[in-house]
């Protein structure tokens, strides 16, 4: 086998933070991630895809469980469920971070139409919270 096969050290074959002092600096990579963006992106849309699927799945076992939801409630949940998923497909944009936060206070404001919705909203802002963290660690 070639040193190219076992991973060896072929210049071609250098990943870019393996560089010698000749090649020049280093890149300064601190998550190790080829796309970091990409990465924290993908982490955002999927944490409102989510948030839109337990959302919508959610209408039918808080009706028969936790008592009377009313149409303004549905209403709300569609609707956040919406933003949820417009919001998801808009993760490149500067905005959409804090749009997401917003979110995340909506959900738990719409807890004054029903109880349960408070709870989703507080689990999904301790989620969301996560993803800022870890947005931000990997960032910087």
């Amino acid at each position: 086998m070639t040193g190219s096969a076992q991973g060896g050290s072929d210049a071609g074959s250098r990943p870019d933070d393996t560089r010698t002092a000749a090649d020049g600096p280093p890149e300064q990579r601190r998550s190790g991630l080829r796309n970091p963006e990409k990465a924290v992106r993908g982490l955002g849309a999927g944490t409102l895809a989510l948030e839109a699927l337990v959302l919508l799945l959610a209408i039918q076992p808080i009706r028969l469980v936790g008592g009377h939801l009313g149409g303004a409630a549905i209403a709300a949940i569609v609707g956040l469920a919406v933003v949820c998923v417009l919001l998801a497909g808009q993760m490149g944009r500067r905005w959409a971070w804090p749009a997401g936060t917003v979110v995340q206070g909506l959900l738990m404001l719409a807890g004054l139409l029903h109880w349960s919705l408070l709870v989703l909203g507080v689990i999904f802002a301790l989620v969301w919270a996560y993803a800022l963290h870890v947005r931000r660690v990997i960032l910087g």
